[in-house]
């Protein structure tokens, strides 16, 4: 009963629907369906109250379903099986997390209560980095377990406060109540590390690692479909980074995070002129995140590396700005330090250099494609 309090009207109804099915074989819409739950709840009421002590459910319910001459094929439950059904109406059955559907009612309503009592709310969206090598390599008997360890770090490592849901394949989404950017970001950098160690042991020989990306409410967007696309961008470049090359310094291992400026609706950006496709993935391609005031900034080549301030990035690539004088040849890589996320190594390839005009000619700026 506790589950189904936490289910939207249409969630509950169809839930009851299948329920009333099981346990008495009758068909109900579920309009009905709601109604009879709530006769039985009442009926189990009054009758406890009549007879002075605990009446069960399953007695409340076959003296409804009696009542009103349902009760034809009966098959009664005790409320023990009765919580297992509501469980996994919302559980994922491998890793045991709620499931995406009970993700999208429950964000909703944790959205609502932020706005109501003016609260912040962290979104966290992460998945296994290089997965799908590991289900071809090894089966997907060995993929069902670093799923099911990722499930274990999260439960070891959250507040009672906040909830994980397993959303897709190897997609995990986490929701933290009162969380702002920087306590947001700590947490997912100890998942990361916790994870990282859980799996060590294994010895697979493919750098899994768990990715993530994620945005806070209000500060980037105020609908589940603006956080969801937020986060999804910060993952994506997060996951863009390369995990080869030299090893990281020790402040990229152990980077400060500072918390996010308010970063703006995403624009649309029109693709260059002769481009025929307008379909959404495309639309996602050419969307650009301004990073203009924050203090993202890129670390260029190797010895002496050579600082670069990131004006905007996307999926496909980002934008730098630095001196005229400077030059990086046409690919290079570079380490990414932006707000949230960790130091992110990529490689990239210039596409244009453009000089600034005027009181900036000592400046230029240059486009680069992510290079995978």
């Amino acid at each position: 009963m506790d589950t189904l309090a936490t289910m939207d009207v249409p969630s509950r109804g169809q839930f009851l629907q299948r329920f009333f099915r099981s346990i008495a074989q009758i068909e109900l819409t579920e309009a009905q369906s709601l109604d009879y739950w709530d006769q039985t709840l009442l009926r189990k009421s009054e009758l406890s109250q009549n007879l002075g002590k605990r009446v069960s459910l399953q007695a409340a319910l076959a003296d409804v379903l009696a009542a009103t001459g349902q009760l034809r094929m009966p098959i009664l439950m005790e409320y023990e099986e009765l919580r297992k059904l509501q469980i996994n109406a919302a559980t994922d059955p491998l890793t045991g997390l709620y499931n995406r559907r009970f993700f999208d009612d429950y964000f909703e309503k944790e959205l609502n209560r932020s706005s109501r009592y003016n609260h912040k709310l962290a979104l966290v969206m992460l998945d296994l980095h290089r997965f799908k090598e590991v289900n071809d390599r090894f089966g997907h008997q060995q993929g069902d377990v670093l799923l099911q360890t990722a499930a274990a770090t999260f439960r070891k490592s959250l507040r009672t406060s906040d909830y994980a849901f397993r959303i897709g394949g190897d997609e995990f989404a986490l929701l933290l109540p009162q969380s702002d950017p920087e306590q947001a970001a700590i947490l997912s950098r100890r998942l990361r590390a916790t994870y990282a160690s859980s799996i060590e042991p294994m010895n697979l020989g493919i750098p899994l690692a768990l990715d993530y990306g994620l945005a806070v409410y209000p500060d980037d967007g105020e609908l589940q479909e603006a956080l969801i696309r937020v986060a999804d961008e910060r993952l994506y470049l997060l996951k863009n980074g390369t995990r080869s090359g030299p090893k990281p310094s020790a402040a990229e291992r152990n980077p400060v995070v500072t918390a996010a400026a308010p970063l703006p609706n995403l624009p649309y950006v029109e693709p260059p002129a002769g481009s025929e496709t307008k379909k959404s993935e495309d639309r996602r391609r050419w969307e650009r995140f301004s990073m203009s005031d924050t203090n993202a900034y890129a670390l260029i080549g190797e010895n002496p590396q050579r600082k670069a301030r990131v004006l905007n990035l996307g999926h496909g690539g980002l934008c730098l700005e630095t001196s005229t004088t400077e030059e990086f040849g046409e690919a290079f890589h570079a380490v990414l330090h932006v707000p949230i996320l960790p130091p992110v190594r990529v490689n990239l390839r210039r596409i244009y250099r453009l000089n600034l005009p005027h009181a900036d000619a000592s400046m230029s700026r240059i486009g680069c494609s992510f290079v995978t």
